[in-house]
């Protein structure tokens, strides 16, 4: 018999932001297979007795190899379990979900997906702004500040330096500098507003305002909590939190 994946995502760490069918699917699980992030107080909502298993990968420590995750996957499916894959912010950005999609298909197991907050849109409502606005902020882009090295990926700088859009970098504290460097020759003005969000939606939560120049200097005292940088006009009107 064989069983089934639900992809979780739990939102950015705060436990009320979860869907309601992402409350059920833990509930119901026989077995959770959760990132880092997603921890804490949202595991108690899994069922008594499923078997919780830490499969996070955090820049810079030492984490499971992808592939050792996703035979994981298949393996806990194969005994006819209901499994969860709990994976922080929404599974579809950035978070490894298309590996473990193919490794499921291959071994013929059904799965869903259940979207969840992105930190990108709850870093902005924790900063107290939106993420777009008439005239000046009509587009917003995402980008990940690391790739498979964990060095800065090559990037199509005259998008990432337009100043009329709300750009949001996910793990890119470590990187940043390098890509400012290159902002900034793709003629981004230093004066851009910037603001760095850490720990969004936990008791770390720490939201720090600056431009695209002094952002650089800022991360030298940065925490190692999770962190999102975002920058474009909107990043001028956040308020602290």
């Amino acid at each position: 018999m064989t069983g089934f994946v639900s992809f979780v995502s739990s939102g950015p760490g705060d436990p009320e932001l979860l869907t309601l069918k992402a409350v059920d699917r833990l509930a119901r699980a026989d077995a959770v297979l959760f990132d880092d992030l997603s921890a804490g107080p949202i595991l108690a909502h899994a069922r008594e007795g499923a078997d919780l298993v830490g499969v996070g990968k955090r820049a810079g420590r030492a984490s499971p190899k992808q592939d050792h995750v996703s035979r994981l996957l298949v393996d806990y499916a194969q005994t006819g379990a209901r499994v969860v894959r709990l994976k922080s912010g929404d599974s579809g950005l950035f978070g490894r979900l298309e590996e473990e999609i193919t490794a499921l298909s291959a071994a013929g197991i059904g799965y869903e997906i259940i979207p969840g907050v992105p930190s990108a849109c709850a870093a902005a409502a924790a900063a107290g702004i939106p993420l777009t606005r008439r005239l000046t902020a009509r587009r917003v882009q995402f980008l990940t500040g690391a790739d498979v090295t964990g060095g800065l990926p090559d990037q199509n700088m005259a998008a990432l330096a337009d100043p009329a859009a709300t750009t949001v970098v996910f793990m890119g504290k470590r990187t940043f500098p390098a890509l400012a460097g290159a902002l900034l020759a793709a003629g981004l003005p230093g004066d851009t507003p910037a603001l760095l969000a850490e720990g969004i939606s936990t008791p770390a939560q720490r939201i720090w305002r600056g431009t695209i120049a002094t952002l650089v200097d800022a991360l030298g005292n940065a925490s190692d909590a999770p962190a999102l940088i975002l920058y474009g006009p909107l990043a001028e009107d956040a308020r602290d939190a």
